[in-house]
């Protein structure tokens, strides 16, 4: 064999493990991800009823300001963004899940948590069907801005700079949520 032939077929075994590992990584990371998006309901609180992503809850502005404090109630409904680093919910490890503050949807699960180091509780993937996304242009680039299904209040945008399973960092602002640990 000459050294040119064995080099291409060193080459394209190479390529062909690497491409056998990566497309068995994609599969285990969406067997993953199916894992997390569906075991959800295993950590809810005893006794504590899941609330439905329909029907939707419409209020009047005043009727949200008496519910929620003041500074949830800018980011939920004037889609304002709270202070970096300022979120109890940063430092949550518990087994529970984050519900929506102002309608208690569940969006995400501890198990979908981790620290992303921005100052915001991130995620890297929600309950599905219980958040819808759409284009922000409020920045000087475009961003995914995602909202509760059940009410229409403002989470977070989503960015494709998270880690496995998804890629993704769900950035919430921590007043839109509520922690409902699963024990106690």
């Amino acid at each position: 064999m000459s050294r040119r032939k064995l080099l291409k077929f060193s080459a394209g075994a190479v390529s062909w493990l690497l491409l056998g590992a990566t497309r068995a990584r994609a599969d285990a990371d969406a067997a993953a991800r199916v894992s997390v998006r569906g075991n959800w309901q295993a950590l809810r609180a005893a006794g504590v009823a899941i609330v439905e992503p329909t029907p939707r809850v419409t209020r009047s502005a005043d009727e949200w300001r008496a519910q929620l404090p003041g500074d949830a109630y800018g980011v939920l409904f004037e889609e304002d963004t709270e202070r970096p680093f300022s979120s109890a919910l940063n430092d949550e490890k518990r087994d529970g899940l984050f519900v929506c503050r102002a309608c208690e949807l569940p969006l995400f699960s501890s198990a979908m948590k981790y620290d992303s180091g921005t100052g915001w509780p991130s995620f890297f993937t929600s309950i599905e069907g219980h958040l819808a996304t759409q284009r922000d242009y409020r920045m000087i680039w475009p961003r995914t801005e995602y909202h509760c299904v059940k009410c229409g209040g403002h989470q977070g945008h989503v960015f494709d700079d998270g880690p496995a399973p998804t890629g993704q960092r769900w950035c919430n602002n921590g007043v839109a949520l509520r922690f409902i640990p699963a024990a106690g």
